[in-house]
């Protein structure tokens, strides 16, 4: 079942790539589709019926040089199952909803060219290679399946390629996601270097050593295991657009509507954060790289939500909106709470597709037409889409009823925990603070972008509201299906992932046991509500799915933090609703009048704290020009001046020397072997004839 799975999705590509000649078309999109539906079945029946244990399924063996042994097989175990489960619900419901989204589309002359096949086949190629890294049992393994995300989304985010703009977010999302990758690729590297091994298995039965051992890298000795762990997580921050190697994901919003919701708001920009918690054995003996995990995280989320409240482009807004999620998810893997981490990420994957699905349907039923100032009044026109869209935003701002942790929506759920860990992990500091921010700024744009697009008088051009209509059937279904992930997925899995952590060790195949009592005093001094502390985890490093060391704690304390910081992301979303409601409800005029007298703040936030312009000006314009410099200096003037001087100037010379010796008279050969005869007599005459 495992291998049917992974597989599944490879087949449906190469069909659809290679055969739809000889399927259809149609036969090419039903055949994907209904692969990817195989695998979304199987994937539940896993992960609802396989136990916690590690299950290790050989597939192949696969490189064999010097100690280096990698056998490419399947590690199943509760994480792997999680995701199995995002990547195949969220990628079999894409594939459905591009039946309709994709049927005519206007970047492709209709009846001509055969679209259809290539983006499904590329839909499916995606998926394999993010199973193929989620599967992974081996750092090469999920290398490869890393690189093969790259290469997919590459394909997917230029696939308008007439597109000038596709094409250069194409490109910028491949270098960028480069960039991080060469970190990854260095973590590797060490790790082998330091364990000879890059089976997990033997990384993590090595890890507490890595923590006591040193590392000379750039002319410094560091810790191994905090070296490590910071160089896994560089790539971390490609993949899942960290700030400073996050300026690819706003611009992949080029790519077609499907495309933003597969890989930008629950698979691939979620790799990242599934690499961290599956190097939660070596993180955990890596408290200061995990120190800067958090605060990284921390400054994402904060720093995207600012970005999201002005955007217009509503696709932007849902994409700064997942950077700022990616930015909890990392928070919450950083304190050390890995199952909470995961626990946004598998319901973040229910409400961000069906949010970024919506946002498709608004574009598709108003004639492509992305800008949010040129739609209001859409609610009566799509009802549908409206309702899908609002059970979005409310999962995605957090509502629920306050204190009792799970009765609400998804985002309720998983967001709180995340917020109350962050409290314990990092005694109240800079990141929590950043995320309660982060989640005022998250109500305003997301309800912002619900009253722009579905309320007030319509706006724009007035031929495309006239012609405003509900998407297909095709389109609506998954919507549906998404919203009950959206609406029960945090309540029905709340304990499993943020209960006791009896309970929470459990489900992810780990032992526990009772902790010492200088533990027990130390977390009664610091929390006194949290001095009952029972369990911790008692696993060698990776026995489970995720570790967390005996004294880690923050699990347990985040359970009893103050009754103001439970109620913290609660109060903060009325606020931001109230925002919301105020400026684009109450008093339309406002926002334009802030804008203005605030121009220079506004505009900063426009600009994406004009980020994009410092790469610019301190890497692109002197690449550029130390490029245009060996062009014209180092290929033109020294390298074509060279063979263009030897060719025509020193050869020429020596040529017309050559050519006034061959006079043609006897008397100048035989004068020259006379002088040729004297001038050897004479070395030999001094010489004696000695060598």
């Amino acid at each position: 079942m495992e291998s049917i799975i992974l597989f599944a999705p490879l087949v449906g590509a190469l069909i659809a790539g290679f055969g739809w000649r000889l399927t259809g078309i149609r036969g090419a999109q039903w055949i994907t589709t209904g692969l990817l539906l195989l695998a979304c079945a199987f994937s539940w029946i896993v992960f609802l019926t396989h136990g916690p244990e590690t299950q290790h399924i050989q597939i192949l063996r696969w490189i064999e040089s010097g100690t280096l042994s990698t056998d490419w097989s399947i590690r199943l175990d509760r994480l792997t199952s999680i995701m199995l489960v995002v990547v195949t619900s969220v990628s079999s419901l894409v594939h459905l909803y591009s039946f309709g989204y994709m049927a005519h589309d206007e970047n492709f002359r209709d009846g001509e060219e055969s679209y259809k096949p290539r983006f499904f086949a590329y839909l499916s190629f995606f998926t394999f290679a993010m199973l193929m890294l989620v599967t992974s049992d081996n750092l090469v393994q999920m290398f490869f399946g890393w690189e093969g995300v790259g290469v997919a989304s590459y394909l997917l985010i230029g696939f308008y390629y007439r597109k000038p703009s596709a094409n250069a977010a194409a490109i910028k999302a491949f270098v960028v996601n480069r960039v991080g990758d060469f970190g990854f690729a260095l973590g590797i590297f060490g790790l082998f270097y330091l364990t000879d091994s890059i089976k997990l298995d033997d990384v993590f039965a090595a890890a507490p050593a890595l923590a006591e051992t040193q590392i000379t890298f750039l002319w410094a000795d560091w810790n191994a295991a905090n070296l490590l762990a910071f160089l896994l997580f560089i790539g971390a921050m490609g993949k899942s657009a960290q700030f400073f190697l996050h300026t690819w994901l706003p611009d992949a919003m080029e790519g077609p509507t499907p495309v933003s919701a597969l890989i930008h708001a629950a698979t691939m920009v979620t790799a990242g954060v599934f690499l961290v918690c599956r190097m939660s054995p070596l993180m955990e003996f890596a408290p200061e790289a995990m120190g800067f995990v958090t605060f990284l995280g921390a400054s994402t989320a904060f720093f995207a939500a600012t970005v999201g409240l002005v955007q217009n482009d509503i696709k932007r807004v849902i994409a700064y909106s997942t950077c700022s999620q990616l930015g909890y998810m990392f928070v919450a893997a950083g304190v050390g709470v890995y199952s909470v981490a995961m626990f946004h990420l598998f319901t973040h994957a229910f409400f961000k597709a069906m949010l970024f699905l919506g946002a498709g349907s608004v574009i598709h039923g108003m004639h492509h037409e992305q800008d949010m100032r040129n739609y209001g009044g859409l609610r009566k026109k799509m009802p549908y889409t409206f309702w899908a869209m609002m059970i979005g935003t409310l999962a995605i701002t957090g509502v629920g009823i306050p204190l009792t942790g799970w009765i609400g929506f998804a985002g309720f759920a998983s967001k709180d925990a995340v917020i109350e860990s962050a409290f314990v992990g990092t005694a109240g500091g800079f990141a929590f603070w950043a995320l309660v921010v982060a989640a005022l700024f998250t109500s305003f744009y997301s309800w912002r972008l619900m009253f722009l697009t579905f309320y007030g008088k319509p706006r724009g051009n007035k031929h495309t509201h006239e012609h405003a209509h509900e998407s297909p059937g095709v389109m609506l279904v998954p919507l549906s299906v998404l919203a009950l992930g959206a609406v029960f997925a945090g309540a029905i899995w709340y304990s499993s992932f943020f209960g006791k952590t009896n309970e929470v060790v459990k489900f992810f195949g780990g032992q526990y046991t009772a902790p010492a009592e200088d533990l027990v005093k130390e977390v009664a001094e610091r929390s006194p509500k949290a001095s009952k502390l029972k369990y911790v985890m008692e696993d060698v490093p990776g026995e489970a799915a995720i570790y967390m060391a005996p004294n880690n704690t923050v699990l347990h304390e985040a359970h009893y933090v103050p009754t103001w910081v439970k109620l913290s992301p609660f109060v903060v979303m009325l606020i931001g609703f109230g925002m919301a409601f105020w400026f684009y409800i109450v008093n339309p005029k406002l926002p334009a009048r802030l804008a203005e007298n605030q121009r220079p703040l506004y505009l900063f936030l426009l600009n994406k704290w004009y980020v994009d312009e410092i790469y610019d000006f301190f890497f692109v314009k002197p690449a550029m020009a130390l490029g245009r410099f060996l062009w014209k200096r180092g290929d033109g003037n020294v390298i074509d001046g060279s063979i263009n001087g030897v060719a025509m100037g020193i050869i020429p010379f020596f040529t017309r020397l050559a050519g006034r010796l061959q006079s043609g008279y006897i008397f100048s050969y035989a004068f020259a072997m006379v002088i040729g005869i004297a001038i050897l007599i004479t070395w030999m005459s001094i010489t004696g004839g000695a060598q």
